[in-house]
């Protein structure tokens, strides 16, 4: 791994040592500057766990991810920092039913106390939280809770109650692959449903939803319905600096991958 480009390409310069402040920095650098996005599911292209062709997508094309990708890189970035990284899979309860598992990935950072990780769950925390810590945790506005569940935890966020749930079982990257494939190929995967992008700023976040382009800040929530794929196109470039080049968008209404 390139660490100097990655570390460019999230706009972080700060202390490199494995360390709580580290990895608060890298981790809230990281939401602040990477999409979660779904959009080559859109474009026909296949999202994959290799290291080497997620490391181009996210780093040299500035492209995002979804969890898989984000997280997956993201451990890697710790690891080749010298943090000692866990990875573990989750089952995403906030939609009704919950997922299957390992239909999402998170992290595990050991330090001096144990951290949970996350940067490619969409709207959550931006930085991490204290994994061995029950109580309420305030991240940028936000109240979390890591609380006990059968087997593991479960992340709950003090607005949109629990948001997923994983066994303490390490797993290795290979073990997500079948569900990489299920979440993008499968009718009825809510990623199937419509292009998505959604990356944090200073005062809340940005979201695209298929042609709504929604803003929250502390003050409240705007949506504004985009009126073509050309303005579209502009808002991924301008808003989430993703350049699509002449790639369009499939529309979710007429066509699935």
């Amino acid at each position: 791994m390139d660490v100097d480009a990655y570390l460019e390409r999230i706009g972080y310069d700060g202390p490199r040592e494995p360390g709580e402040e580290t990895l608060v920095a890298l981790h809230r650098a990281h939401m602040l500057a990477v999409p979660f996005e779904n959009l080559d599911i859109h474009l026909g292209i296949a999202n994959v766990l290799d290291p080497a062709r997620v490391f181009d997508k996210v780093v040299t094309r500035r492209r995002g991810g979804w969890c898989y990708e984000l997280n997956g890189m993201f451990a890697l970035l710790l690891e080749h920092l010298g943090f000692a990284v866990t990875r573990y899979s989750a089952a995403v309860v906030l939609v009704d039913p919950p997922s299957p598992d390992f239909a999402h990935l998170t992290l595990r950072v050991d330090l001096d106390r144990p951290w949970l990780a996350d940067v490619g769950f969409g709207a959550s925390f931006t930085r991490p939280l204290r994994f061995d810590d029950e109580g309420d945790q305030e991240r940028d506005g936000n109240v979390y809770r890591l609380a006990q569940a059968r087997d593991g935890r479960m992340v709950l966020h003090e607005n949109g109650g629990p948001q997923y749930s994983f066994a303490l079982e390490p797993r290795a990257m290979e073990e997500f692959a079948e569900m990489c494939v299920v979440q993008q190929t499968t009718p009825g995967s809510h990623f199937l449903d419509a292009p998505i992008c959604s990356r944090a700023t200073e005062d809340g976040r940005e979201s695209l939803s298929g042609m709504r382009l929604i803003t929250t800040t502390k003050d409240g929530r705007s949506e504004r319905e985009l009126a073509s794929e050309e303005e579209r196109t502009a808002v991924l470039r301008d808003v989430f600096g993703i350049d699509l080049g002449a790639a369009r968008l499939r529309d979710p209404r007429t066509r699935a991958l």
